[in-house]
């Protein structure tokens, strides 16, 4: 039997996301009434009768065995992440949601990042096109059409957005075209235009995704329905006189109720029995018996207390030990390898851990502690330990802080990008007093050019316009040309403004002690800071504080200085 693909929506901040879901869930329900429990399972079908009826003439010739395809609705990429199985994704494809007025976003880029991990297929809704200044809505039109009856201004506009767009993923590694362009979908992403607030576009969306799901994915979709159940948990919540469920994707096999459960957990599997069973049909949450693949279902039973978002969760009516194994195998195969040394990262399931931890191992950044659920106390501990200052933190998705600590740095949001960002702001700043501290009053490398033409006194003392070659020049430092004592740098003025320092690529005029323009010094001349031997020696041991300029300034240094001493610094 062919199940339906599984689909997840990804997109940066308000690029339209929940206005198409919201449009996808319209197209699902067949009557609007609210029934059954408050609280919706976080899916959607669309069944493949109302694909065929919203696509109308572009599907119908199509040959489609697909039963639907179901939605996945869930905040962020936690939801894509979440939905894991063992050796990958149970996602079949995925939509990223891209503004067409706004292009690539962090959480865009970031998100490219996800799908490319997990090979997972995935088409682009290029959103908001009713935004475009002069665009004139028409619903009741396919939007190429639409496209065509256009002011020539907006299909200008609209080509050279699309055109950006295929630019920056051509950036991340990535062919992309315009959907009626493309040569070949499996070296191709296809680009649809679409307004979720109007519809437009919509029926071309879903025409492409179930000629995707038909072509490249019918073999992945074959299933058992006569076997146990295969799912994962998408959300563990707490629902009015029924208490703790589990929004489940079951992804293979069929559940029924009273069947018994084994959820996987660290430590030991969680021992449970499916008590009620509910699911979304014709737009109604309602009691079921029994579900098969692939679906969404909200369970309710005993001892889900420990359950964790991101867990398997697996039908045991018999050869409990066999999956009990399987289970744990599963488990131990997502745990996050750890290094000796780093950061402290916590997060609310173990798929958002486990994105966490591929985008910052990406920045180059060590974890070393990684764990589901709330900062505590043991986690502060942790971070405490560590000796290099930079490790003090730590990073927390959708979790809270228990308490705080002075020595740690704490950063918690419930957007990922969001929180890496600003972990490498803290980190660049936090780096930067550390070599404050450490370097503290040494004599640091720095060189720089006389300009030529910018000489505006000759001596006592000379001032010129110079231009910083590497480092950081400061004022009241002794400078050299040869490796000789030479002269006093007095001080920097940039127009109007004393400066106590100026930075690598910055043009100030410098006031020179002690010589004279035209004999010791002359335009176009490189000066140096003049290090005395010892902080040279201590330097060479804060090197990692340095750029790869001031490292080259210093071994320019050293050669001057061992013309006529071959041990200096050593």
């Amino acid at each position: 039997m062919i199940r339906q693909p599984i689909c997840v929506l990804l997109a940066h901040v308000d690029h339209g996301k929940t206005s198409i879901l919201d449009r996808i869930k319209e197209s699902s329900i067949v009557t609007k009434e609210a029934g059954g429990i408050t609280q919706n399972i976080s899916a959607h079908t669309i069944e493949l009768e109302n694909i065929k009826k919203i696509c109308g003439v572009l599907l119908k010739n199509a040959k489609l065995t697909i039963p639907g395809i179901l939605f996945i609705d869930s905040p962020g990429h936690e939801a894509f992440t979440t939905l894991r199985k063992r050796g990958g994704n149970i996602a079949d494809i995925a939509i990223l949601v891209i503004d067409i007025n706004e292009g690539l976003k962090p959480q865009t880029i970031e998100a490219i990042e996800i799908l490319k991990q997990y090979k997972t297929p995935f088409v682009i809704a290029a959103n908001k096109i009713d935004v475009l200044g002069g665009w004139k809505s028409q619903p009741e039109k396919l939007i190429l059409q639409s496209i065509f009856e256009q002011g020539e201004e907006v299909r200008n506009s609209i080509d050279m957005k699309l055109y950006e767009i295929v630019g920056k993923l051509s950036e991340q590694g990535l062919n992309s075209e315009r959907f009626d362009r493309i040569r070949d979908h499996t070296k191709e992403i296809a680009i649809i235009p679409i307004s979720a607030k109007t519809g437009e576009g919509f029926p071309e969306l879903l025409m492409v995704l179930s000629g995707l799901a038909q072509k490249f994915l019918e073999d992945n979709l074959n299933i058992d329905v006569k076997g146990s159940a295969k799912g994962t948990i998408l959300e563990v919540t707490e629902e009015k006189g029924i208490g703790k469920t589990l929004d489940v994707v079951i992804y293979d096999g069929t559940i029924k109720q009273n069947d018994k459960l084994l959820i996987g957990a660290i430590g030991k599997p969680i021992e449970t029995k499916a008590k009620c069973l509910f699911k979304i049909e014709k737009g109604k949450c309602v009691a079921i018996e029994e579900a098969h693949a692939s679906a969404a279902v909200k369970i309710s039973g005993p001892d889900l207390d420990d359950a964790v978002p991101g867990m398997p969760i697996r039908v045991a009516n018999e050869n409990v030990d066999s999956i009990k194994k399987e289970l744990m195998a599963e488990v131990e195969e997502a745990i996050i390898e750890t290094d000796q040394e780093g950061i402290v990262i916590k997060a609310d399931t173990l798929g958002s851990l486990e994105a966490m931890t591929f985008l910052l191992r990406g920045k180059g950044i060590k974890i070393k502690k990684a764990g589901i659920g709330d900062i505590i106390k043991g986690d502060l501990m942790d971070a405490c330990s560590e000796e290099n200052e930079l490790n003090k933190l730590i990073l927390g998705f959708n979790v809270k802080e228990c308490e705080k600590d002075k020595d740690i740095h704490v950063i918690t949001n419930n957007v990922i990008y969001k929180i890496i960002e600003d972990a490498e702001k803290w980190l660049e700043v936090r780096a930067k007093e550390i070599e404050g501290k450490k370097l503290g009053d040494l004599v640091k490398p720095f060189k720089f050019e006389i300009l030529k033409d910018h000489i505006f006194r000759q001596n006592n003392p000379a001032i010129v316009g110079i231009e910083v070659l590497a480092g950081t020049v400061k004022a009241n430092t002794q400078v050299t040309k040869d490796g000789s004592k030479l002269c006093n740098l007095k001080s920097l003025q940039d127009g109007k403004d004393s400066l106590n320092e100026a930075s690598f690529g910055k043009q100030v005029a410098a006031s020179l002690t002690g010589v004279t323009v035209g004999r010791q010094i002359n335009e176009g001349d490189v000066l140096y800071s003049d290090i005395p031997e010892d902080d040279f020696r201590k330097l060479k041991g804060l090197v990692k504080y340095l750029d790869s300029k001031e490292k080259e300034v210093m071994k320019e240094i050293a050669e001057m200085k061992r013309s006529d001493n071959p041990t200096w610094g050593v």
